[in-house]
């Protein structure tokens, strides 16, 4: 009864308890009774507080003796009474102010030093429960540090670690050595990101402060021990709990309502995006004019296709600069651009750029005549090294560190070898990497336009690489990994001088970036979809690293890929990424982050890998300044750290949180699909639906099957088949969400069955990208305007959210026409969740979870919508139904998922997510998870 306080209270009966024990301190058998009922009624925080001002706290005191045998279950009654009503925060500070916190340190220190045959943990635990309700307080955590509780608990907690019984102590005492580490801004200037891209018009480009400070201090002092591992990922109760409170129970919201957010007139530039809905048999055998070969456009790369929608963003705004860049630097955007990739001329050229006469040559060709080398720019040496590769590993220091060769050899072209080793080794890949070319990706890598305005090809995206050799199963958690991580963090605040503190790569300071001291790691990201920011020398073998924000944006810290290098072999290096944002993460849960090395694949085994150990996500002690937030106030950090042992000596290693599927990636997988297909089955249009932000190509492809024949009743057959609608990637960040793309794109152009009569049955039109600019610039979640793309369907912009804007001018010319989408599908990744599993949307589904009653004679609903889920959870060994949800929440209603459904009335409107790591059930369970 949580009310017995109140009540005993009511009644009289604390005083009554008061008195007695007062009276009966000598008196142990009726004191401890006394003590028991105190502990009772303080638990109820009201009435904790009246004891707290009735002198309850200085008589438990005159209870609670050092370290002695005698009178033992006395002392425990006290210590759990004295902890009870510090619950109270008045208590708490009443007992800081007496000087009781130093009390409370002195007696765990007795009770730790003497209690030898740990005998009496409860004791010390409940100790331990006191300093932690008394430093719930700011008061009580300054104090606490003062006293040198810092110290005092990380000796005690080194003493227990060597005992599994004293767990309840270790976990209960690093609780509070988190809670009271000195808070710390993260060592950066500015927690905006260091990209930065003008906007058009007079939208400015401040990042967004999306989260209150209530939101992000609400759970800082959670339990923080180790029992945080045998936690489930989400709280359900809890997580049920908000979920209702944010379901939509209007009716009439819920209940769909085409309309448009654009003149009915716009509509109609939409109709050439669907050459297939013609009956004339000729414009389905021949290719538009932009699109009469694969070789043509792709040589034209550069060129604006006759069905391409404007942005006025590409206009306006031709140019990117990044902090510190003013735009007098800026110089005109050159279109195309040589990257450094030594393919076939190895001739140094001063910043020479892709020459616009050039552009008729063939694809090959161009892949060929890039150049990979940029003398003055020594911190790129992760870029591609296509040399043969010699027993001697001193080759990859020259091709990856030339700074390391300038003593020996001042001229960078003498070091390169001639173009017939680099044909030679290139002859060697042999194209075993299925629906991948090196030339394609340089090819097409070459149109990309970035802020930064990348040079370099992060070698596994131009080297492709096969899937991994082998099913990995989940890792299994060490025990206690986190506490140790813990404690290796409060040992840093006990002896700074143990700390390096070097920084060895920085986008803000790029002198930094070369690291002086022999023995660092070589740290570099700039490159498509790389994101690393910071790298800072802790110890010899341990760095810490912090992530970029999206451009334009001061938060979304989580997506990573950088390129590390110069380390030695066997060595277990340990990374610490400090400014993560989620709560919590699939790497608490068997998740690893993976690794790509350029030594293996130059030996034949291109595979990213599954790798690290001693992993572990927790909440560390950093915060975001209010000014260097931007207004943002009390947000936390995370730290993912993790160890590896590289393969290698000397080798570059590429490390992601998951597989990387960049801009160009698709974009040549599209050619080569297309080159590849069977143009006498398969209708296959490659189109631009716009211009991003940045002014890069979103492209927009339609499947299906060619018509039988000629014949009138064929082409009707054809043009009215229903459409299928896919999309994916709105959030850089969720790359296995392009990677089921590209399965879905692979079966769709298949020979398979199956696959030819789903060609036969439907259209399928398909946006594979949604954010290139993100995917680009490496960021997690947004597009260069800062936002989040997903949340921008309601009403977007034709200039800040022009692919949004455009996939909605199209559903909405389906939806015209009388040809609304049978499916629609938005592609997604899932961070904290396992398996496969769709969102959708249902009014009596969403109703009945709020509690609302529903009059099932007015609100009707056609089931259809479970229809795709079922089947699913039959054919697809990932797929789980029990996940799926077909609630509509409020913070959702601008989602394409919520949208599509209520705008377009298309039943069948989904979120498909993908687990980032491995399911729970069927097939694939833990021991067989996901390459």
């Amino acid at each position: 009864d949580r009310k017995f306080g109140l009540k005993a209270q009511k009644a009289g009966a604390t005083d009554v308890i008061l008195s007695l024990a007062r009276r009966n301190l000598s008196n142990h058998l009726p004191l401890i009774h006394c003590l028991w009922v105190l502990r009772v009624c303080a638990s109820n925080v009201t009435t904790g507080t009246t004891l707290g001002i009735n002198g309850a706290m200085e008589l438990l005191f005159k209870v609670i003796t050092p370290y002695s045998k005698r009178h033992i279950r006395t002392v425990r009654a006290a210590i759990e009474a004295l902890a009870a009503l510090l619950k109270s925060r008045s208590n708490s500070r009443r007992a800081v102010n007496r000087g009781y916190l130093g009390g409370l340190l002195r007696l765990y220190q007795d009770w730790h030093h003497k209690d030898v045959s740990n005998n009496y943990i409860y004791i010390r635990r409940g100790l331990l429960l006191c300093l932690k309700h008394v430093t719930d307080i700011q008061l009580g955590r300054e104090t606490f540090l003062g006293s040198q509780g810092i110290e005092i608990l990380f000796s005690s907690v080194q003493d227990c670690l060597s005992c599994k019984n004293l767990d309840p102590i270790i976990n209960t005492a690093i609780q509070i050595l988190r809670k009271c580490y000195p808070k710390e801004s993260l060592p950066v200037t500015t927690v905006k990101s260091f990209y930065l891209f003008p906007l058009p018009g007079n939208v400015k480009a401040d990042p967004p402060c999306e989260e209150s400070e209530g939101k992000w201090l609400k759970s800082d002092y959670e339990s923080d021990g180790e029992e945080e591992a045998d936690k489930n990922l989400d709280d359900e109760d809890v997580e049920s709990k908000e979920e209702d409170y944010d379901l939509e129970t209007d009716v009439n919201k819920l209940r769909s309502r085409p309309v448009l957010d654009r003149p009915e007139e716009e509509l109609g530039q939409y109709e050439a995006m669907c050459p297939e809905l013609s009956h004339n048999i000729q414009e389905l055998e021949s290719e538009p004019e932009e699109e009469k070969s694969f070789q043509d456009r792709t040589e034209s790369l550069s060129s604006t296709p006759s069905n391409f929608i404007p942005s006025a963003t590409c206009v306006k705004h031709p140019n990117y600069r990044w902090r510190n860049q003013s735009v007098t630097e800026m110089e005109p955007d050159p279109g195309e651009k040589n990257f450094q990739v030594p393919l076939q001329s190895w001739t140094k050229e001063e910043k020479c750029r892709w020459d616009q006469t050039d552009e008729k040559r063939d694809i090959a060709v161009a892949a060929q005549d890039t150049d990979f080398w940029d003398e003055e720019d020594p911190t790129r040496r992760q870029v591609l090294a296509l040399h043969p590769l010699p027993e001697d590993a001193a080759w990859y220091k020259k091709v990856f560190h030339p700074e390391c060769e300038t003593s020996t050899n001042t001229n960078p072209g003498g070091m390169l070898e001639s173009s017939d080793v680099v044909a030679n080794l290139l002859e060697k890949h042999q194209g075993d990497i299925p629906f991948h070319s090196p030339h394609f990706y340089t090819a097409r890598a070459k149109c990309v336009k970035s802020i930064p305005d990348y040079k370099d090809l992060a070698f596994p995206d131009f080297w492709g690489h096969q899937p991994p050799p082998y099913s990995k199963p989940m890792l299994e958690r060490k025990y206690g990994v986190q506490r140790d991580k813990i404690l290796d963090d409060v040992r840093r605040l006990i002896h700074p001088g143990d700390v390096i503190g070097r920084t060895v790569f920085d986008l803000d300071e790029p002198s930094h970036s070369s690291p002086t001291a022999p023995g660092c790691l070589t740290f570099f990201s700039k490159f498509e979809s790389g994101n690393l920011r910071k790298a800072i020398q802790v110890h010899e073998f341990e760095y810490d690293l912090i992530l970029n924000a999206d451009a334009n944006s001061n938060q979304h810290h989580q997506w990573f890929y950088f390129a590390v290098s110069d380390m030695k072999l066997a060595v277990p290096y340990r990374f610490n990424i400090i400014n993560c944002e989620k709560f919590n993460s699939q790497f608490n849960y068997g998740m690893q982050l993976v690794m790509y090395s350029v030594k293996e694949a130059l030996q034949g085994r291109p595979c990213w890998l599954r790798a690290g150990h001693d992993i572990c996500y927790y909440k560390n002690h950093y915060r975001c300044r209010t000014a260097a937030g931007g207004g943002m106030r009390g947000k936390f950090y995370y730290t993912l750290t993790f160890s590896i042992k590289f393969p290698h000596k000397d080798d570059v290693c590429y490390l992601a949180y998951h597989y990387p599927y960049t801009y160009s990636t698709m974009m040549s997988h599209l050619d080569i699909l297309e080159q590849n297909r069977n143009p006498k089955k398969v209708y296959w249009r490659q189109q631009t639906l716009c211009q991003t932000l940045g002014g890069n190509l979103c492209p927009l492809i339609t499947i299906t099957a060619m018509p039988e024949s000629k014949k009138r009743d064929d082409l009707e057959q054809f043009s009215s088949r229903p459409y299928v609608f896919l999309t994916a990637r709105v959030h850089p960040g969720e790359s296995n969400a392009s990677w089921v793309m590209k399965g879905t794109l692979e079966f769709l152009m298949s020979s398979d069955p199956i696959a030819d009569l789903l060609r036969k049955c439907f259209i399928f039109k398909i946006i594979p990208m949604l954010n290139p600019d993100g995917v680009i610039n490496g960021n997690h979640r947004c597009s260069l305007s800062g936002d989040d793309l997903n949340r921008q369907w309601l009403t977007p912009s034709s200039q800040l959210h022009p692919t949004i804007y455009h996939a909605k001018g199209l559903l909405y010319y389906l939806r015209s026409i009388g040809r609304a989408p049978l499916v629609f599908c938005d592609y997604h990744g899932h961070s904290q969740k396992k398996n496969v599993f769709l969102y959708g949307c249902s009014v009596k589904e969403t109703l009945w979870q709020a509690g609302c009653m529903v009059d099932t004679a007015v609100v009707t609903e056609d089931v259809g919508y479970r229809a795709l889920p079922k089947i699913l959870d039959k054919v697809a060994p990932a797929f789980v139904m029990n996940s799926c949800s077909f609630l509509v929440e409020k913070s959702r209603e601008s989602t394409a998922r919520v949208v599509v459904w209520k705008e377009m009335g298309v039943l069948r409107s989904y979120t498909m997510e993908s687990t980032y790591s491995g399911c729970s059930h069927g097939l694939y369970k833990v021991s067989k998870s996901f390459k």
